[in-house]
């Protein structure tokens, strides 16, 4: 009894196994192998070690009749697995390699602290995956993009917790050999590509390219040799009519696949086109049958591109469930991804429509982390939790987790939460939100401490508390009346207490796995409290002036205190600067941050000058006169009194 206690006790793991039983063994529980069969599959070995590694674990070495042994099973599902740990060693059963190296995943998890040792627990674990494909798809076209070393770091993590694709969207960040002036100077070179999906291969995770071929193209119609194909001057849409068009984007193409030979799918993009037939299309949509029509025209004429590799063409479903015939003229293996981000009450009416057009279809929930200092996990995780479920349900053929950069500034590693919730719900029988809270702190940063949990909730719930998305909020004029309207003292206090909560918990922390991830929640924890502290601070400075009004023997003091006040608004800025620099450049390439930077300063700035401003109306009205100007003209606030 005291073994199986102990054992079940001990199962902190995401995905969560979807059989686990406790079986005997002499104390209940074992040491930790000291040797691995000398066949276990290498990007799984490598899994194993930099885990163990970091949790002080002994790591296993590759030796003949070694403690942990794998053997094959032909009845096992694909990618499913059999672990059984006792007396006699580790034993991993599966049909395939995939299930081999999700078994190790596993193991790799499973040990437990006793004492100043690790063991394992004795058990029998039966697992295979709900859905076949498990991709998170991230945006590196808005402003992050990931380093090399990063990249392989973002692979890495998923793999470890049984993702098994990977899916850049760019736009326009591809380094084309013959079209180099649309990416950034420090854009994916087709050599960096091809490196990632061989890396990415090694995790037995697919590198599946998106590039967008249809809207979303501004960065490409800005240069002047490509503005010809734009819709409209200069916009964001190609105009299929452009015969430059379809010669750009076979180039491009033709270009990735080269670089990603074969892989399962091409993602075309091809969403959010309604400006289609609006500009220099419009003859050319009439002619051809319609808005309809010349969007599946497009689609075939890519997945012409795209079939000498034998991918499976991918696009969003937004114009689809526009207008449901579309799809009766796509290809037949057509892969559409079905993208809502609302915690809608069902999804089914969007999975059915996909469902009666006889094209297989993956279900895309998003991360809720655009324009946001931290993802907004009350929108987040029930989107995810609903939508994966019904689509296990209609047995859809994945998951297409998306993460969005939309104003440039967000971060990869404030995603992980709910990232890998969705990887969980994708694989296990159920998706509990409890059970997962309950299991990530052990299993992503390697302690059993539940206040890594309970903050992400505090930070992920505090967008749920804000009148507009927390990026925006944050750089805005605190002094706007319209935005203090929409406020409360009360409201102010509240998101200040639970953001300065998780920062005295993360203060210090410094978890032995994805240390950054627990930086970067710090650094929104602080950002959240500076964002509350910014609102305060204006009704303050509001309140503090009017005293100064109608006290004029206590002004010099009011006035003061709205000086300093600015001041410890500058001081904010400059203390987060450095923090956000160094967080961005743990992940992404220098590219876009200065821009992001320039931010805090131009607000730091802003801060001075006000501070600069009240100082005179202090000297040279308030000493000299006895008057004081309105405060909103002092400080130029828009839309304020003059």
């Amino acid at each position: 009894m005291f073994g199986a206690i102990l054992a079940l006790a001990a199962i902190h793991v995401l995905p969560r196994p979807a059989s686990v039983r406790a079986v005997p063994c002499a104390a209940g529980s074992v040491a930790t192998p000291a040797t691995i069969a000398a066949d276990v599959d290498p990007g799984a070995y490598d899994l194993l070690r930099e885990r163990w590694r970091a949790l002080g674990i002994p790591v296993p070495r590759p030796a003949t009749g070694a403690a942990i042994r794998f053997v094959r099973d032909a009845a096992l599902p694909a990618q499913g697995y059999r672990l059984r740990i006792d007396d006699r060693g580790v034993t991993i059963a599966s049909s395939d390699s995939d299930g081999a190296f999700y078994g190790v995943t596993t193991l790799a998890q499973l040990p437990q602290r006793v004492g100043n040792a690790h063991r394992l627990p004795c058990v029998a674990i039966a697992d295979a995956p709900q859905l076949r494909w498990r991709i998170l798809s991230d945006d590196v076209s808005r402003g992050p993009l990931p380093t090399m070393r990063y990249f392989e770091e973002r692979i890495r993590t998923i793999a470890a917790f049984k993702m098994n694709g990977y899916s850049p969207y760019m736009e326009s960040v591809f380094l084309s050999p013959t079209d180099p002036l649309p990416a950034p100077l420090d854009g994916i070179t087709p050599k960096q590509l091809g490196e990632l999906a061989r890396y990415a291969a090694r995790y037995h995770v697919a590198f599946i390219p998106e590039q967008q071929t249809f809207a979303h193209m501004h960065n490409t119609l800005r240069i002047e040799q490509y503005a010809s194909a734009a819709e409209f001057p200069h916009g964001f849409l190609l105009s299929p009519n452009v015969p430059l068009s379809l010669q750009y984007l076979t180039r491009i193409i033709t270009q990735e696949l080269q670089a990603v030979p074969h892989p399962p799918f091409f993602h075309i993009g091809s969403d959010e086109t309604a400006t289609l037939g609006e500009g220099q299309t419009t003859a050319y949509v009439a002619r051809h049958g319609g808005r309809s029509a010349v969007y599946a025209a497009h689609v075939n004429a890519m997945a012409r591109i795209i079939a000498p590799s034998g991918a499976r063409v991918m696009l969003w479903d937004d114009g689809i469930e526009a207008d449901p015939s579309i799809m009766a003229h796509l290809p037949k293996n057509a892969v559409i991804v079905n993208w809502h981000y609302g915690a809608e009450k069902s999804f089914e009416p969007y999975i059915r429509t996909i469902a009666r057009g006889g094209l297989a279809q993956m279900v895309a929930p998003g991360a809720n982390n655009w324009n946001e200092i931290f993802p907004d996990l009350h929108a987040a995780l029930p989107n995810e939790q609903r939508f994966i479920a019904e689509g296990k349900a209609a047995h859809v053929l994945g998951l297409f987790q998306t993460v969005w950069h939309d104003d440039g500034e967000t971060l990869y590693e404030a995603t992980w939460y709910p990232v890998l919730y969705a990887a969980s719900a994708a694989w296990s029988t159920d998706g509990s939100r409890a059970d997962f809270a309950a299991a990530f702190p052990h299993a992503f940063f390697g302690v059993n401490d539940p206040r890594y949990a309970r903050d992400a909730a505090l930070l992920g719930g505090i967008d749920a508390q804000l009148p507009d998305a927390s990026d925006k909020l944050f750089w805005d004029d605190p002094f706007d009346p319209v935005l203090q309207a929409k406020f409360s003292d009360a409201s102010l206090r509240t998101i200040r207490l639970e953001a300065e909560q998780a920062e005295r918990d993360l203060y210090y922390a410094h978890p032995p796995l994805h240390a950054n991830a627990a930086s970067v929640m710090l650094l929104a924890a602080r950002r959240y409290d500076a964002l509350g502290r910014r609102y305060q601070i204006a009704r303050e400075v509001r309140a503090y002036y009017a005293d100064a009004l109608v006290h004029p023997h206590d002004a010099v003091r009011d006035l003061f205190w709205c000086k300093y006040w600015f001041w410890e608004q500058r001081d904010t800025d400059e203390m987060l600067a450095p923090l956000y620099a160094r967080a961005w450049r743990y992940e992404s390439r220098t590219g876009h941050l200065a821009s992001n930077l320039e931010r805090y300063h131009l607000d730091a700035q802003r801060a001075i000058e006000r501070a600069d401003a009240i100082d005179r109306v202090t000297y040279e009205d308030y000493l000299k006169t006895k008057t004081l100007p309105p405060l909103d003209a002092v400080l130029g606030v828009a839309g304020g009194a003059p």
